[in-house]
């Protein structure tokens, strides 16, 4: 990341209050979009980034050349932070498997949230999240910065402590990890929602074979029922045959359904006396489902924004 922008040169000189704030004003959304792949977490992205608002109020300004990257790397260490304390409370439902990251939603034929749509400008799937969950902290911010932000290693070995081919190493390990687990959906929206539907009118009849049809072999069930919800409300089921068995797991989408997309894929909202009480998303590969994640807490949808 370039720290010789003309427009960031004698920042001390520029920066007034009002500057200052509208300079990060200008800077949010990037901001916003770091802390939500280094976190998952809606909210505490919003968090970080708030902080990071704290702390340059609390800097000196004089010696930045370029405001922009200052933040991404401060944004950067706040999130290894709390990714790291985050790590220490055992009991944080984020360590279970079956957790899934905060999804952005969007209802089909709505107008798209700009605000929204700027945390999603490279479609971080949700099958990306998950895996991203999976790494230790400095992994995940190497990865993030460096692969997804390109923030150079020089910048962020000290954020981690390392040296820079340290760091390196950090990204390539999460790359690696990503790479294996983390599916390339299908390029096609139209081709994901004919299969969205072929899964939905099966699961809606109870065909059994239907079902095994739109699935893959080693499809993945996931489903979060949230910390409220009976601990057997949560669950991860892997293939087909295992899958399908576990069909009455879909019975609320056989009710009234409302089809979304949630970061990038198809989705559908199950409504239940016109609230909704779950969200599941599809991931597809060329025409089959390898994913399914289920969000089964109704509060959490609602704090999500899912009306």
């Amino acid at each position: 990341m370039d720290h010789g922008h003309d427009k960031d040169r004698n920042i001390a000189d520029q920066h007034g209050p009002e500057l200052l704030a509208e300079r990060f004003e200008a800077d949010r959304g990037q901001l916003r979009a770091v802390a939500y792949r280094m976190l998952g977490s809606l909210g505490e992205a919003e968090d970080a980034v708030q902080e990071a608002w704290i702390k340059l109020n609390r800097s000196d300004t004089a010696g930045i050349r370029n405001l922009s990257a200052w933040l991404t790397t401060v944004v950067g260490r706040i999130c290894l932070d709390m990714l790291r304390s985050r790590t220490s409370r055992r009991e944080d439902p984020l360590f279970s498997d079956t957790y899934i990251p905060d999804p952005v939603v969007r209802e089909d034929g709505a107008a798209p949230d700009p605000e929204r749509e700027a945390l999603l400008a490279d479609e971080v799937g949700l099958a990306l999240l998950i895996v991203l969950e999976t790494l230790v902290p400095a992994e995940r911010l190497a990865f993030v910065l460096h692969d997804m932000f390109a923030v150079s290693f020089d910048e962020i070995a000290p954020i981690v402590d390392r040296s820079p081919a340290a760091a390196r190493q950090l990204a390539s390990r999460a790359r690696r990890r990503v790479q294996d687990a983390a599916p390339a959906p299908a390029p096609d929206p139209a081709r994901q929602r004919e299969v969205v539907s072929a899964f939905l009118a099966a699961s809606q009849a109870g065909d059994f074979e239907g079902l095994l049809a739109v699935l893959d072999p080693d499809v993945l069930l996931r489903v979060d029922g949230g910390v409220l919800l009976p601990a057997e409300a949560s669950t991860l089921v892997r293939g087909a045959e295992r899958v399908t068995a576990q069909s009455l797991t879909f019975a609320k989408f056989r009710r009234t359904v409302r089809r979304v997309t949630v970061n990038g894929a198809p989705g559908l909202v199950s409504l239940a006396d016109g609230t909704p009480a779950g969200l599941m998303v599809f991931t597809i590969v060329d025409t089959r489902v390898v994913g399914i994640d289920i969000i089964a807490d109704r509060e959490r949808l609602a704090a999500l924004g899912v009306r």
